[in-house]
């Protein structure tokens, strides 16, 4: 996705095993779908890296210096295609979980309304 006009993924790194089951899927992803990927994103830059004996994973690096990994063993290109496509569209932030479900900037002096009270 880009913030500002600028794209935040800056690399995305495909790792796969040549003779692995489980790589079977990443495989057929490099060649169907990865040439038309790399096409369509050319501000994105491409490796693929062959590390042998491991499971296939995605990993995207950001323009903030932060990193994604996703394990893609044992899917079918459909279904890795759609994660590097989520991997382009994310800005790479960290996930903050909120501690609650109402968010306000002014919260109220009173307290959250609940239907107990008692006039």
């Amino acid at each position: 996705m880009a913030l500002r006009g600028v794209w935040q993924l800056q690399k995305l790194i495909v790792n796969y095993c040549d003779w692995g089951g489980s790589s079977r899927g990443i495989r057929a992803f490099m060649e169907s779908h990865l040439p038309a990927f790399k096409e369509k994103n050319p501000q994105l830059e491409l490796v693929t890296e062959l590390i042998r004996g491991q499971h296939p994973h995605l990993k995207g690096l950001y323009g903030n210096k932060n990193q994604r990994v996703i394990c893609v063993k044992n899917m079918d290109p459909d279904e890795i295609f759609q994660y590097a496509t989520r991997l382009r569209n994310s800005l790479g932030r960290k996930v903050v979980k909120l501690r609650t479900r109402h968010v306000t900037k002014h919260p109220s002096v009173q307290g959250t309304w609940t239907t107990d009270v008692k006039f």
